[in-house]
């Protein structure tokens, strides 16, 4: 068992200076102010490509790696090129490494300096994979982070935390879960989740499904 994080590649970037933040916050409340902007269609466009339309995305990758063994092959071996040959492109998706879970090895994936992150594939990141504190303990402790998932791993697997950056892009294939063989790709893109992606937790179980 190895717990150790990887952190092979040079940030070339730092935090984004705290007056970006609050320009951007001000632009925000200014257009909000003169009624340019409704915020509750604001939140709800945030959610939607935070929560839906780009983890969707992955989520079709996932499902046609789970069922076309040819484009998993191809998937781990060049990511970039499997995920744009289904049409998903674009800025901060260009070098894409996939790490694949296994019932020996479980992946995760934090960006320790900032928030480097897959947009074509997953959206938007987010709010706590940006924060200092799962940007640290998952490093430090990431067996403890998944626990305040609800994922729970086993002493004997392996677990792989990797470090993503301006240069290199992670996305986690989770395991496919037992009793969906026959599934149609679409049926078991509804099991693959942001979070599974980013490797805090595991894809969903037909129970899990069911309850939703």
């Amino acid at each position: 068992m190895n717990d150790t994080p990887r952190a092979d590649h040079d940030h070339d970037h730092t935090e984004p200076p705290s007056d970006l933040e609050l320009r951007v916050k001000s632009l925000e409340s200014l257009l909000v102010d003169k009624g340019l902007v409704d915020p509750e269609a604001l939140d709800a466009l945030i959610d939607r490509y935070e929560h839906k339309v780009g983890p969707r995305n992955g989520a079709q990758v996932v499902a046609k790696a789970w069922t076309d063994p040819e484009f998993k092959a191809w998937l781990l071996e060049d990511p970039t090129a499997a995920i744009e040959s289904l049409g998903f492109t674009g800025r901060q998706g260009e070098h894409m490494v996939v790490v694949e879970n296994t019932p020996e090895r479980h992946n995760m994936v934090v960006c320790t300096l900032c928030s480097c992150y897959p947009w074509p594939t997953l959206g938007l990141p987010p709010v706590w994979y940006k924060s200092a504190p799962y940007r640290s303990r998952a490093v430090i402790d990431p067996r403890g982070v998944l626990r305040e998932f609800g994922t729970e791993v086993s002493e004997e697997v392996e677990i792989r935390v990797w470090d993503s950056t301006s240069e290199m892009r992670y996305l986690v294939l989770p395991e496919r879960p037992a009793g969906t063989e026959g599934w149609s790709e679409a049926d078991l893109a509804r099991l693959v989740t942001r979070n599974s992606m980013i490797g805090v937790e595991k894809a969903k179980s037909p129970a899990e499904l069911d309850q939703t």
